[in-house]
């Protein structure tokens, strides 16, 4: 298969890396803006460079593309790409609007459409999850998910759509902290409703949206408290927390700990995982792709579609909803 990246920033280049490391896959071309970015991944990895996606699809007619631009472009650009018969794997979020998330959903691919929630791969996680559905640990009673990053000015001003709501569509959930809210649907369920509130404490005059949001989600059988910074001093693992009937599980950077009722504490050896990109982005990037173009090869369900993200979805477009109109919003209401 022939695979294109459109975008070539800084997560480009953790999926060129993944894309290089897989047998029978080719790095056809790379199509940025900037001309030259573009020009380095091709140097890099191979293949060419192009400024317009329109031109390099038109060219180059790879299997799979590989969307990491701004927000705002994902779902235009998976839009036009399934319509030139092209696989999209795309960076988050999958949506920056209900109204995006209406259309991908009025749309019928014939070809695979993906999306990069790489932490689901994370061994920490996977160990876990396969814990809960064993029953072992009981039942959940409640859980929480803390990310406290540091962005400062400069992220913002050095580029052109960071920080805008039109192009962004927000800020520290959508940018930084869905994964760490994804999990939380991945571990708990869909969510049945949440209740939040946003604020904007550091960058005042800086940017549209918030640095930091905090909520409380319902799931089917347990609350979880969510909060999400990026008004922190520095970048650490996110913290995911369940308290469970027979321990509590603490989920932080690549480790796991049991906490038992009885005062025991352990720590599960894992195995080691390389990450491709920033260490607290999670070690999960290359599973998840390779997992994807697995799915093509085999014509089987790649589980991270539109269909096995779509709580997620729904949950963040309900939580700036909520944070908004300073309202508990139930998620069946998101349609």
């Amino acid at each position: 298969m022939r695979a294109a990246i459109v975008g070539c920033g800084s997560i480009a280049h953790v999926h060129a890396e993944s894309i290089s490391r897989l047998d029978g896959i080719t790095l056809a071309a790379f199509a940025d803006i900037i001309g030259e970015r573009a020009q380095e991944f091709a140097n890099k990895y191979g293949g060419n460079a192009y400024v317009t996606l329109e031109e390099m699809l038109a060219k180059e007619k790879p299997d799979v593309l590989h969307i990491c631009t701004p927000h705002y472009l994902h779902v235009p650009m998976m839009l036009y790409a399934l319509k030139h018969g092209v696989h999209v794997f795309s960076e988050k979020p999958p949506v920056i609007s209900k109204q995006q998330l209406d259309e991908l959903l009025s749309h019928h691919p014939e070809k695979y459409l993906g999306f990069c929630f790489q932490n689901r791969y994370n061994p920490s996680i996977c160990l876990v999850k396969k814990l809960l559905e064993s029953n072992a640990a009981g039942n959940v009673i409640g859980a929480r998910g803390i990310v406290t990053w540091e962005r400062d000015a400069s992220y913002y001003t050095e580029s052109t759509w960071r920080g805008k709501q039109a192009t962004e569509g927000g800020g520290a959930l959508i940018n930084q902290a869905i994964h760490t809210m994804d999990l939380l649907v991945y571990l708990l369920g869909t969510p049945r409703s949440v209740d939040a509130v946003m604020h904007n404490h550091h960058l005042k005059e800086v940017i549209e949206v918030e640095d930091t949001l905090e909520a409380y989600i319902r799931f089917p059988d347990a609350g979880a408290v969510f909060y999400a910074t990026t008004a922190y001093c520095d970048n650490v693992p996110p913290l995911i927390e369940l308290s469970c009937e027979n321990r509590t599980i603490r989920i932080e950077d690549h480790a796991v700990t049991y906490y038992y009722r009885d005062g025991r504490i352990e720590t599960p050896k894992l195995p080691s995982v390389e990450a491709l990109g920033k260490d607290y982005w999670g070690s999960g990037h290359m599973s998840c792709i390779a997992d994807f173009y697995q799915s093509i090869r085999e014509n089987s369900r790649f589980t991270l579609d539109l269909a096995g993200t779509q709580d997620t979805i729904r949950l963040m477009l309900a939580s700036y909803e909520s944070a908004r109109t300073q309202k508990e919003i139930f998620i069946d209401n998101v349609v």
